[in-house]
């Protein structure tokens, strides 16, 4: 796991990132960077680099944030519960950070039926390259 003390956090990330990662804040619906993004690559931690989520997995939900059906790997993301605000739900953070990155809901498409609901000031976005075969 990545360990930093609080000054070291907040001088890496903004304050948005610090509040979101850090505090378990939320950014407001379709505000983010990548909530509408549709360029394949893979997301990422934005406070340690963990690769979470491939584009391959994104799809709009229609919530204002980047919605995926899968994390990239098994151990990319952890789940716990979290009933702040009068609701009981799963919080999502990252592995190796410890990071929030926003919630997963059982009201996904298939094949797995799960929507990891992610904050865009979570995340880093890094674009595949597609190369073209033609001369």
């Amino acid at each position: 796991m990545t360990v930093r003390s609080d000054a070291e956090w907040r001088a890496l990330l903004t304050e948005e990132q610090y509040g979101i990662t850090r505090l378990g804040g939320t950014e407001p619906a379709f505000t983010g960077a990548y909530h509408a993004n549709k360029a394949p690559g893979q997301y990422s931690c934005v406070c340690c680099g963990k690769g979470l989520f491939d584009s391959e997995s994104k799809f709009d939900s229609g919530t204002g944030w980047p919605s995926f059906f899968q994390p990239i790997s098994d151990d990319a993301v952890g789940q716990r519960s979290d009933n702040s605000h009068g609701m009981t739900r799963s919080e999502v953070f990252c592995q190796v950070c410890n990071s929030h990155l926003g919630h997963v809901f059982s009201d996904g498409p298939n094949p797995t039926g799960l929507r990891y609901c992610i904050n865009s000031a979570a995340l880093s976005f890094v674009s595949r390259d597609i190369k073209s075969d033609a001369p």
